[in-house]
């Protein structure tokens, strides 16, 4: 399980005084289940999922995982996974390397990595797409890559901010149920953050919406 615990963020803009992104925010999500979280631009919705992931520290407040208190755990060392709208793919890598690429950094041998990345690439109908290059991929192709990329690693927190954004409506639409098909056989807890209504209602079996710095529930 997830959990926060008062979790608080200030935020100042350039000559603006401070003002309250995050207040005293609560948030549990067990393994096997997915939150949704909605909200405007700048609400703090990619902040809160950055403190989650331990790319950056709340003012206060605790962040646990499995019962354990991991406020102070370096991101790296935290195995949970984040996917961002922009794909962030390594563009010198192919595309098996790219989903090799989190098993590599874990230790395997890259002959390792490698066949556990075509088996996975498999699984999302992209093998034939092994040894290409990923900006050759459409903007679908990229973020099943990404995903494939997350997964493989079996992280104990899944973190997917806006991943549909950089796509059009219909695409949207198409990868959203199968990605919701493929977190859902995979044993972890998932907060996915959007501003699209209709995608959070789509992939979260709860939903709730940042509004001034709280987590209000909306299913």
């Amino acid at each position: 399980m997830l959990e926060l615990r008062n979790i608080v963020k200030h935020w100042q803009a350039p000559g603006a005084a401070p003002r309250v992104l995050l207040a005293d925010l609560h948030l549990q999500v067990s393994s096997g289940e997915t939150v949704a979280i909605l909200g405007p631009s700048g609400s703090g919705k990619s902040t809160l999922l950055k403190i989650i992931a331990g790319l950056e520290a709340a003012d206060s407040g605790q962040v646990f995982c499995e019962g354990k208190d991991i406020s102070a755990m370096p991101a790296h060392l935290r195995r949970f996974a984040l996917m961002f709208q922009d794909f962030a793919l390594f563009p010198h890598l192919n595309v098996q390397d790219n989903v090799a690429f989190g098993l590599v950094e874990q230790g395997q041998s890259r002959r390792q990595a490698r066949a556990q990345a075509l088996a996975m690439l498999q699984r999302f109908g992209m093998a034939d797409h092994a040894l290409g290059r990923v900006w050759q991929l459409s903007g679908g192709e990229q973020q099943r890559v990404a995903l494939a990329r997350a997964l493989i690693t079996r992280p104990r927190v899944l973190l997917l901010d806006e991943p549909f954004s950089a796509l059009d409506a219909q695409l949207r639409a198409s990868l959203r149920a199968e990605f919701a098909q493929h977190i859902a056989s995979w044993p972890m807890a998932v907060v996915w953050v959007t501003h699209d209504e209709a995608e959070a209602r789509a992939v979260g079996a709860r939903g709730l919406e940042l509004q001034a710095g709280v987590l209000q529930r909306r299913w």
